[in-house]
């Protein structure tokens, strides 16, 4: 890669981590692809990383030590409570499982500021670049952007998210499939918690909170806020596809866009199905922080062709239940990057990289859809659970992968 050149479509995680990898493998030009004009910092809210995977890219180099995180230490699983009985203390539901979870949560803008940071800064990144194209052969690759101009690289990495144009160029067989459900999503501060009954107290810090009902879930916890010291809401609201939905091919409605009428709709499902407590954080969400994503999966039959690559959500595209998704882009690259450090060619390089990460993505992907079966679409009757119960429930779900908040990092080298 020594002298080559390298461009990556995308600039989110992903897109960062695979520039950062380029260029410590000694590429002598990267160019980052970004779309978006502007930051990026209102892309996305939470997501979290085990705390194994997250100290695995640490040794390795890709992540800070000291990169601004919330510690989680269990989920607890909660339903509402049997009718005449009500919903507990503060109306948070009945307990049916507290649930070891040794995870950190992110908030996207702050984990991708600490990516970018450690960037080099010879990284060239150019924003409101739309591509259009990609394309090459064994030699050579070329992009192609909104305005007809075409640049000729080295080696092209698609990290351009589930709608990619460099997979489709790689695989163009290959779409998202929907799973039959959306996730309504929202964030704020934590310092609104105050407006419900027992306020932000009545919430430990350190809980990960998963509400079952019949036909979906809600997961809630918090999130660093943008400040440092502030902390966050984040909620994520599994529900069946609404009347009103058109897919047309993969999309989602971005914050800001939705109606009056479907914020009430999100209002409505959330008192008819959550115990107060929680119905009430969600509907504290402002208008301009709530969204939806229907949910798709895919696992890329292939992740290279010529001199393409695609890694992250480009080539794997994985329910959000794994807990999974910024752990499965971070490690891809660095996949990447420990093919390039054993590779003497450009093909030996894409097809090491290819054979590494091609059966870890469908094994996700496989697990996503188990997941989601097992707590949404064919979930149990909540009412007959209990801690015995929900553990193995969980085990069986869990049954012959290692996946859940993704795979462990096979070798942790510290990058030069």
């Amino acid at each position: 890669m020594r002298g080559g050149s390298v461009a990556v479509v995308g600039g989110s995680i992903a897109g960062s981590a695979f520039a950062g990898a380029a260029a410590r493998l000694g590429a002598e030009r990267v160019v980052v692809l970004e779309r978006s004009p502007g930051r990026l910092e209102d892309r996305g809210v939470g997501i979290c990383t085990h705390n194994d995977r997250f100290d695995e890219l640490v040794r390795a180099g890709h992540l800070a030590a000291d990169t601004r995180r919330h510690r989680l230490t269990v989920r607890r699983w909660t339903t509402r409570g049997p009718a005449g009985e009500g919903d507990g203390p503060h109306g948070r539901g009945r307990v049916l499982w507290d649930q070891p979870f040794p995870f950190h949560s992110h908030h996207w803008a702050v984990l991708w500021q600490a990516l970018r940071e450690r960037t080099p800064e010879r990284v060239e990144y150019r924003l409101g670049t739309t591509v259009t194209a990609v394309g090459g052969d064994e030699q050579a690759a070329w992009t192609e952007d909104a305005d007809g101009g075409r640049q000729s690289h080295d080696l092209v990495i698609g990290a351009d998210g589930y709608r990619s144009v460099v997979r489709e160029a790689v695989c163009p067989q290959a779409a998202p499939e929907y799973a039959g459900y959306v996730c309504w999503r929202g964030s704020y501060d934590s310092a609104l918690l105050d407006e419900l009954p027992g306020g932000a107290a009545a919430w430990p810090d350190e809980e990960c909170i998963t509400v079952c009902y019949h036909g979906g879930q809600v997961v809630i916890y918090r999130i660093p806020g943008l400040e440092p010291g502030r902390t966050q809401v984040n909620w994520v609201f599994y529900a069946p596809t609404p009347d009103w939905l058109r897919l047309d091919g993969p999309t989602s409605i971005p914050a800001g866009a939705l109606t009056d009428g479907r914020l009430d709709e999100l209002r409505q499902l959330a008192e008819r199905h959550l115990p107060p407590y929680w119905a009430g954080l969600v509907t504290l969400t402002p208008p301009e922080r709530t969204f939806l994503q229907p949910v798709y999966d895919l696992a890329a039959p292939r992740r290279t062709a010529g001199r393409l690559l695609i890694g992250g959500d480009a080539a794997t595209v994985v329910r959000p239940h794994n807990t999974s998704g910024a752990v499965k882009a971070l490690q891809d690259a660095h996949a990447f990057e420990q093919a390039g450090r054993a590779a003497g060619s450009w093909s030996s390089l894409l097809a090491a990289y290819d054979r590494e990460r091609s059966a870890v993505g469908r094994e996700l992907v496989d697990l996503g859809r188990t997941l989601g079966r097992a707590q949404v679409t064919a979930a149990p009757d909540w009412s007959t659970m209990d801690e015995p119960a929900m553990t193995a429930w969980w085990q069986h779900q869990l049954t012959g992968s290692g996946g859940f908040g993704g795979h462990a990092l096979g070798r942790t080298e510290p990058s030069p």
